[in-house]
């Protein structure tokens, strides 16, 4: 009887993951509206989803809602939160003023924790999440670098890569830092991870087929993208088959970027 081949020999899993700043809710013309966002990303039929700057009972400009728990329970998803500020209740309000990085996933989440990031200016944080494969598991971190100082997004990215040490560890690194995908404070992720867009067997994006600005996955800012910050980083033993830029101008002042991936199992 044939034995069963090992596990690096197995078909791969695809996971299709998006990455999203989602502003708060708030679209280019001004309306925190989460119902809309719930169906842009449930039209992206994803199996994980990154969100940044996510508001739960933060104040007016999300009209003090649990944006994580609402969004989860609009698409049937599992929650992971990571709050980047953690403050007091304030005017009235009995909930902590909380702001960060939340993880959507149809896939089982296995342990979920925050970490604090370096920095100097506005606090940061990555969350980083174990989802549950056929045969495997994938380590998912969600992270969102600061947008004043290279140093700071140098020490952020340094502490970020420094959570996935395994040596065959299997996992991603996502979200929006706030820089090009070829600047400087980032070599430190090109170390043991590859940039999932240049990866990508197939790419599209939402600039014009005349554009000379095609196929670079521009994110931000929505209406005239010029910069690509949102990003996903992948390590050995997960292969992009294709990396597309959604339109996400009604819901944000970025567009979200989806990957479809194939995880080696393992992990």
């Amino acid at each position: 009887m044939t034995k069963p081949a090992p596990g690096p020999d197995r078909a791969p899993i695809p996971v299709r993951l998006v990455t999203f700043n989602i502003h708060h809710g708030v679209g280019n013309d001004g309306r925190h509206d989460l119902p809309r966002l719930a169906r842009l990303l449930a039209d992206a039929h994803p199996d994980v989803i990154c969100l940044q700057e996510v508001d739960r009972h933060f104040g007016e400009r999300s009209e003090h809602v649990d944006q994580a728990l609402l969004l989860s329970r609009a698409l049937g998803m599992q929650l992971a939160w990571g709050p980047s500020i953690d403050e007091p209740p304030r005017g009235g309000q009995t909930e902590r003023r909380q702001y960060g990085n939340a993880l959507l996933s149809r896939l089982p989440i296995l342990v979920s924790d925050v970490h604090p990031l370096p920095g100097t200016s506005e606090s940061r944080s990555a969350l980083r999440t174990r989802v549950e494969l056929d045969g495997g598991a994938l380590w998912v971190t969600t992270t969102h670098l600061s947008n004043s100082s290279a140093a700071d997004r140098a020490a952020q990215a340094a502490a970020v890569a420094a959570l996935h040490t395994g040596p065959s560890e299997t996992g991603v690194l996502v979200g929006d830092l706030n820089t090009g995908a070829d600047a400087a404070e980032l070599d430190v992720l090109r170390e043991r991870f590859t940039d999932a867009w240049k990866l990508a067997a197939a790419r599209s994006d939402q600039t014009g087929a005349f554009s000379l600005r095609r196929h670079q996955g521009l994110t931000h800012p929505a209406r005239r993208p010029r910069v690509r910050i949102d990003q996903v980083w992948v390590l050995p033993g997960v292969a992009v088959a294709d990396a597309r830029v959604l339109d996400g101008s009604a819901t944000s002042d970025h567009h979200p970027l989806l990957v479809d991936l194939e995880v080696r199992s393992g992990g």
